[in-house]
């Protein structure tokens, strides 16, 4: 529940520093709408969080790595193709005012796999050096942004990876660290610093800045999630005093899961009727636990309390 709550949030805000942006309200539709209605920017942000969720399942399976082939198929579900690596010539990162070139990565096709396999060892071999994981977590982040290994989309896959990193070495349980919002507040700081390690080898700045991102992100993120503890309480006994007799957990989880909901997805999630998820729905609304959004053909059903948390957090 946390996975799929949280990690659209942290999908939004890394989707954002790349200027892909949508609202909270376009974000909450498309997270319950089908791949093929989804357009734009909320297309965009909701792949992210699938291509998180994949990340994590592929790590579970593969006894805690993070492997070359996750990573390529995250790109792949991130941006809709089926390339991998790039093998094209000539790819510069610009100045986004300026148009000037910063940084060229490695350009020859058999460096970008080679380059690769010594992060993917790398990244898994808890036996080099015995650097604190945190500090290890900033040093692959601008190693895989530095390779920049497809031609599109580095940004938000090396984020994936930092919380993808930290769940493997256990400093999460599982992969919601809310770490793009503080990189989205401090954007410019944050291509700064990465290019000043290529320019002049300023690794000690660069690692407390993310070192900061992670003791402030984690400090929001466990209110947040106690926030959300506090507010399921609360509906559970709201659900509990209804004289309808329709509270359950996978109701719960389904209303905490998707801050906007639909009929068919709260008839799938309790193995219900449409008609007896209708009928939950409107006895939830007439209680005020929820609030209905029509949205041309769709009825949407949303989780206002839950909204205002994530918005509150998210800045907006």
């Amino acid at each position: 529940m946390l996975i799929d709550t949280l990690s659209l949030q942290e999908a939004n805000a890394s989707s954002e520093i790349e200027n892909i942006v949508t609202t909270q309200d376009e974000l909450f539709r498309a997270s319950v709408s089908k791949e093929g209605r989804l357009l734009g920017a909320a297309k965009e942000v909701v792949r992210y969080r699938d291509a998180l969720r994949l990340g994590y399942s592929q790590m579970r399976e593969t006894q805690g790595l993070i492997t070359n082939n996750t990573i390529v198929e995250m790109f792949q579900l991130l941006k809709g193709r089926t390339d991998g690596f790039r093998t094209q010539m000539g790819t510069e990162l610009q100045n986004e005012v300026t148009g000037e070139t910063v940084y060229v990565p490695p350009q020859p096709a058999d460096d970008i796999p080679a380059l690769m396999a010594g992060l993917e060892r790398y990244i898994n071999d808890s036996q080099l050096g015995d650097t604190d994981p945190l500090i290890k977590m900033a040093l692959i982040h601008h190693q895989f942004e530095s390779i920049h290994p497809f031609s599109d989309g580095n940004g938000r896959i090396g984020r994936i990876i930092n919380v993808l990193y930290l769940t493997k070495v256990g400093l999460l349980d599982i992969p919601i660290l809310y770490l793009s919002r503080f990189i989205n507040t401090r954007k410019d700081d944050y291509y700064r610093l990465l290019q000043a390690v290529r320019d002049q080898e300023a690794w000690e700045e660069w690692v407390l800045y993310i070192l900061q991102g992670i003791a402030e992100t984690s400090k929001s993120t466990l209110h947040l999630i106690d926030e959300i503890r506090v507010l399921m309480a609360r509906y559970k006994s709201g659900l509990r005093a209804l004289p309808n007799n329709i509270y359950s957990q996978d109701l719960i989880n389904n209303l905490f899961r998707h801050p906007y909901t639909r009929i068919d997805i709260v008839a799938a999630d309790l193995s219900v009727s449409r008609q007896t998820a209708a009928k939950y729905l409107d006895i939830l609304v007439d209680a005020r636990l929820l609030s209905k959004l029509k949205s041309g053909r769709q009825n949407y059903y949303v989780n206002d309390a839950l909204v205002t948390l994530l918005v509150d957090v998210s800045g907006g």
